[in-house]
C-alpha cells in the first residue's frame, strides 16, 4: 500500500525533471520537425519544378534509347512505372533527403554530447571555474556545478581530517616520548644508585610512577581514536536517574576542580530518569565537566542545570568563559581543540565532546554548545521516559 505522500512527491520531482529539459527537448523538437518539412519541401520542389518539365520527357527518350521500344511503348512504360508509383516513389526519396540532412545535422546534435564530455572532463581535472552550456543545456550545467562544488567540499574535508589526524599523531608521538624518556631516566637512575637516600629514592619513584599514569593516557588515546573511526560504540541500556548520576560526577570532580577555586553547583530536580546506557552518558558528562574545568575561569562556579523540556530531560552545563565562534562552530569535530598548543597538560586528543556528541545522538538525543563572550554553555537534551 502506497504512502499518501509519496506519489505526490514523486510527481513535483518528475515535473521539476521535465521542466528543467523542456527547453532542450523543445529545441530538439523543432530541429528534426525543420528537417522532416525541408525533407518535403525539396521534394516537392524537385516534383512541381523540375520533374513536371523535362524530366519525363528525358525518361522517355531514355526507355526508348535504351530498350529499342517505340515512343508510345517509352510513353506507357514511364506512366505505369513512375505515375501509377509515384506516392511511393514520393515518399522513398523524402526518407532519403531526410536521411541525408538529418546527416549533416547531426554535428548539431554531437554538440550536446562534446559539452556534456567538456563539463565532465573538467570535474575529472578537478578545476575551479564554474561548468558553462548553451541556455537549453542549462539544468545539465547546474548539476555539474553542483556535483563540482560537492566534490570540492569533501575534498576539503578530507584535507582537513587528514591535517588533524596528522597533527594529532605527531603530537602524541612527542607526548609519549617525553613520559617515557622520564621513566627511563628515573628508573636507571634508581637500577645504578642502590644507595640513594629513602627520601630521594621516594621522590624518584613518585615521579617516575606520574609520568607512566600520563603514558598510559596516551595509549589509551590511541585505542579511543581507532574505536572512534571504526564507529564501534554499543549501547546497553537501562533506567537512569539522571540526578544521582550528576551528584556522583560532582562528587568525582571535586579535587580536579578545588584545584584551581572552581566550583559546581547542581540544580536537579527530582524523578528526572531517561533510557540509556549509564556508563556512556556518565563519560559524556565527564567529558563536558573536564573541558570546563580546563578552560573556565579560576574560582569561578560551573553550574549543572537538569530539568524537563517538553518530552525531552535537558542537562545545560554553564561556566564562566568565552569560545570564539569560530571555534564554537567546529567544538564537536573529532580531533578538535580549543588550544592550539596541545600542552601536555592540558591535553587530550581532541576527540572527548565528538565522542560525547556521537553517545547523546545514539540515545536519541541533542547535544550543542553556546557561548555570548563571557559565559559558556553546553546542553544535553535527551528522550524521557
Amino acid at each position: 500500500m502506497k504512502r499518501d505522500g509519496g506519489p505526490p512527491r514523486a510527481g513535483r520531482r518528475l515535473h521539476a525533471k521535465e521542466a528543467d529539459y523542456s527547453r532542450f527537448k523543445r529545441k530538439v523538437f523543432l530541429q528534426s520537425a525543420g528537417l522532416l518539412t525541408a525533407s518535403f519541401a525539396a521534394i516537392g520542389m524537385l516534383y512541381f519544378f523540375v520533374w513536371r518539365g523535362n524530366v519525363a520527357d528525358l525518361l522517355v527518350s531514355i526507355f526508348q534509347s535504351l530498350l529499342r521500344i517505340s515512343y508510345t511503348e517509352a510513353l506507357h512504360l514511364y506512366h505505369y512505372g513512375f505515375r501509377e508509383n509515384f506516392t511511393f516513389i514520393f515518399l522513398c526519396a523524402s526518407v532519403v533527403i531526410f536521411l541525408v540532412l538529418l546527416w549533416f545535422s547531426l554535428k548539431r546534435f554531437t554538440r550536446y554530447f562534446d559539452l556534456i564530455n567538456g563539463g565532465i572532463d573538467a570535474l575529472i581535472d578537478g578545476g575551479e571555474d564554474e561548468i558553462e552550456m548553451i541556455p537549453e543545456m542549462a539544468a545539465i550545467g547546474k548539476k555539474l556545478n553542483t556535483v563540482r562544488l560537492t566534490l570540492e567540499q569533501r575534498a576539503r574535508d578530507v584535507q582537513i581530517a587528514e591535517r588533524r589526524k596528522n597533527d594529532l599523531v605527531m603530537y602524541i608521538a612527542h607526548d609519549i616520548r617525553t613520559p617515557l624518556t622520564s621513566v627511563i631516566g628515573y628508573l636507571s637512575l634508581l637500577d645504578e644508585t642502590p644507595d640513594m637516600p629513602i627520601a630521594q629514592r621516594v621522590k624518584h619513584v613518585h615521579i617516575a610512577l606520574d609520568k607512566a599514569y600520563r603514558l598510559e593516557q596516551l595509549i589509551d588515546e590511541f585505542f579511543e581514536i581507532t574505536r572512534f573511526n571504526s564507529g564501534v560504540i554499543t549501547l546497553s541500556k537501562k533506567t537512569v536517574d539522571l540526578r544521582y548520576m550528576l551528584m556522583q560526577i560532582a562528587d568525582e570532580f571535586y579535587p580536579q576542580l578545588g584545584a584551581g577555586g572552581r566550583r559546581i553547583k547542581l540544580c536537579a530536580g527530582e524523578a528526572l530518569t531517561v533510557c540509556g546506557d549509564p556508563d556512556k552518558l556518565a563519560r559524556v558528562f565527564n567529558n563536558i565537566l573536564k573541558n570546563a574545568a580546563i578552560y573556565s575561569d579560576e574560582n569561578s562556579d560551573i553550574v549543572i542545570e537538569a530539568g524537563l523540556s517538553g518530552d525531552m530531560v535537558s542537562v545545560v552545563f554553564r561556566s564562566v568563559g568565552g569560545i570564539p565562534q569560530d571555534k564554537l562552530q567546529l567544538i564537536f569535530e573529532k580531533f578538535e581543540r580549543l588550544d592550539g598548543a596541545r600542552a601536555s597538560g592540558t591535553g587530550g586528543a581532541g576527540l572527548g565532546l565528538a565522542i560525547a556528541k556521537e553517545i547523546v545522538e545514539l540515545h536519541g538525543g541533542n547535544i550543542f554548545a553556546e557561548s555570548d563572550g563571557g559565559q559558556t554553555s553546553f546542553t544535553v537534551e535527551l528522550p524521557q521516559i
